[in-house]
This record gives structure tokens, sequence and C-alpha cells, in this order.
């Protein structure tokens, strides 16, 4: 399991497991890594952790985050990183031997900065039309593939084939969400922006939540339908 070591002038002050799907780091309270400086913003950074891999965003902070001396807005964590927020360093450190995202999706990730655009060139296909069905325990997961159909926006109609391990949807700077192919299911987390992506009407919370058979999603204005095929 990968963790951060907090630090401040070369003093260890605190080794935090990375055991959650979204880690928040800031001046207030309710961060899961408080730390009470006035170089921190009230909520500074957040730590995304999908599968065995990691990737910290900034949240708009007063001062900004670095990572390895370098201002990043969000970037994928690799072993030995070193994230720097004022005073205070955190060192990323992962088990190397665990099992990895493809080498393809992480170039993907980073290239585009955490975004697969996916809502940006779906495969074209035709329309589907059971929108509102009761949702439906999941298939299981040798015998079938998942999709993504956009109900609105410029591209709806169109299709999705959730191949990746890791698939983001939404837009960069307003909302983003990513779903996580995993051997037990199709499971959406939220990344960025202030409000958090809708399944079925219900107003998701920081954690995976696991998707059935016909769930409508909307994600920054655009409603899709997530559903499975043989």
């Amino acid at each position: 399991m990968a963790k951060l070591i907090l630090s401040m002038d070369g003093l260890v002050l605190k080794e935090i497991m990375l055991n959650k799907e979204r880690l928040t780091i800031g001046r207030k309270p309710s961060n899961d890594i408080q730390i009470d400086n006035l170089a921190i913003s009230g909520e500074h950074a957040a730590v995304v952790t999908i599968l065995n891999d990691s990737f910290l965003e900034d949240l708009n902070s007063t001062n900004g985050t670095l990572v390895n001396g370098q201002s990043v807005k969000k970037y994928f964590l690799r072993n030995n990183d070193v994230v720097e927020l004022g005073k205070y360093k955190l060192k990323y450190m992962t088990d190397m031997s665990a099992a990895a995202v493809s080498d393809v999706d992480k170039a993907v990730m980073r290239r585009s900065g955490g975004r697969a655009d996916a809502l940006l060139s779906p495969n074209d296909s035709p329309a589907r039309s059971n929108v509102g069905a009761t949702p439906a325990t999941p298939p299981a997961p040798h015998t079938v593939a998942g999709f993504v159909q956009l109900l609105s926006g410029a591209n709806a109609g169109k299709e999705l084939e959730l191949t990746k391990t890791l698939t983001t949807l939404g837009k960069p700077g307003m909302q983003v969400a990513v779903i996580a192919k995993r051997p037990n299911g199709f499971f959406i987390t939220h990344v960025e922006g202030s409000q958090f992506p809708v399944v079925n009407g219900v107003q998701l919370d920081a954690q995976a939540h696991q998707l059935n058979d016909h769930d409508v999603i909307e994600i920054a204005g655009i409603k899709m339908e997530f559903f499975f095929k043989p």
C-alpha cells in the first residue's frame, strides 16, 4: 500500500497510509491531513488513489503545490516523488512490486494531465433507449464489457467502451470523475470540482461508488448511461 511521509526541515512528523480513495490536505481540521500553518490553504490539495496508483491535485491553493520542485495542478505520483507545501514535504512511497496500471494507460494520464478527454471523442455507435430502467446486479465481469452512452451535449447518442483501467470523464476546472475498471466491477470516484457526480438523481460523496447496469450519471452538466454488454 502506498503512503506519504510528512516532514519539515528534515524531521519526520507523520506517516500516512493511502487507504482512502480520496485524501485531502489543508489547514482546516476537516482535512485528512491537517497542516496548521498559514502558508497552507484551508483545503490545499488532494490525493486520489485508484487501484495501485495515486495522483495529486492542487485545489486552487493560494501558494500552490510543488512536486520535485515544479509547480503542478494535477500530477500522477511516482515512487519517491516529493510534494512540497510551504515548508512541509510529503514523500510518496509505494510498493513497486505491486501490480500496476499498464504503461499505456499511465502515459495517457500523464500526457493529458490526468484527463482521458473521454467526453470529447467517444466512438460512434447506435443510440440506446433503456434510460431509467431499474438498476440490475452487474453480470460476471469476465463475461461483459462496460460502456457509457452520452445522453446530452454535442455528442449525445454516442457510446464509449470502458476498456482502460482508468477512464476520466468531465471538464477540467469544472468537474472531473474517474471510472475505474476492477475485477469486481466498475467504480466511479470524484476527482475535481466542488460538485460531486450524480448517479440516478443522488449526489455521491468522496468514496468510490460501484456502478450498476443502466445507472444514469451526471458529470459537469452532461448526462450519460452506464451499461453492460455481453
